[in-house]
């Protein structure tokens, strides 16, 4: 397994749980410093990314791109898949599919998290989902032409009334005409919505596609109650071999929380 961290480019979203946000510059020299494999990145749109620009910083550094997050199309704008705007969810539809095109271009695949959306007013549960797969099928067959999976996060309870637990999101993904949508695992959802962590991953198997390393009160591993080696040889019986990111609050500060993640996964078993 390879580890990663978070890197926010979304003044907007100040306060959430990524570790640097200070530019992609200095989250490159620190994560490399430190020993990381990747950076994980979270943009306010496509177009903010400048890829030739990236490319140099990550070979540089030796680094590369474990993912790509959408999430500033929720942040900056409101825009979800499930809206009961259909202009909505066609904008929220094309600001994913520019993530996807640009984290290609970066060899990473784009994650879909708070962009799902929720049931609410007067959009059901059961058409909210049919919303979603309908843009999962599209979105997952565009990212399968660049030779990338969509990752799609499960989330907690409180963010999202859709699929909260990894079975039940195993489960809804069969039922889809595209075949390349995988789980994103975040540790941290998990131990909200989880009785226990070993055997949802053991469920959702193969589906696995990334995993966000946070402990069980979204500080870095190491600093709640999450059962690392439990969680690790979980991961391992399923041939997972993706990338654990840091997807945390930097608390007490970023540098902690980034040196604290690296001495986590640097205990465990190679």
């Amino acid at each position: 397994m390879k580890s990663a961290i978070t890197v926010s480019l979304v003044p907007q979203a100040a306060g959430g749980p990524f570790v640097f946000w200070d530019g992609l510059a200095a989250a490159c020299e620190t994560a490399a410093a430190l020993g990381f494999d990747a950076i994980e990145i979270f943009p306010p749109n496509a177009v903010a990314l400048d890829v030739a620009a990236i490319r140099e910083l990550l070979a540089q550094h030796q680094l590369t791109v474990a993912a790509v997050g959408t999430g500033g199309g929720w942040v900056i704008n409101k825009w979800t898949l499930t809206h009961a705007d259909a202009a909505i969810r066609a904008q929220a539809r094309e600001f994913i599919r520019g993530i996807i095109d640009v984290a290609a271009a970066l060899g990473a695949p784009a994650i879909l998290g708070s962009m799902q959306g929720r049931a609410e007013g007067g959009v059901t549960r059961e058409q909210a989902l049919g919303w979603l797969g309908e843009a999962l099928d599209d979105l997952g067959e565009h990212a399968a032409q660049h030779g990338r999976v969509l990752l799609y996060e499960p989330l907690n309870r409180y963010e999202t009334n859709l699929l909260n637990r990894l079975a039940d999101t195993a489960t809804w993904l069969h039922t889809l005409r595209t075949k390349n949508v995988r789980i994103l695992a975040d540790l941290f959802h998990m131990n909200i919505e989880e009785a226990d962590l070993h055997a949802a991953i053991a469920e959702a198997g193969a589906l696995i596609g990334h995993v966000h390393f946070a402990d069980s009160n979204r500080r870095a591993i190491g600093l709640g109650h999450t059962d690392l080696r439990a969680v690790h040889a979980a991961l391992d019986k399923i041939g997972y071999r993706g990338f654990l990111s840091a997807e945390i609050l930097p608390l007490p500060d970023a540098p902690t929380a980034a040196q604290e993640t690296m001495r986590s996964f640097q205990k465990l078993p190679r």
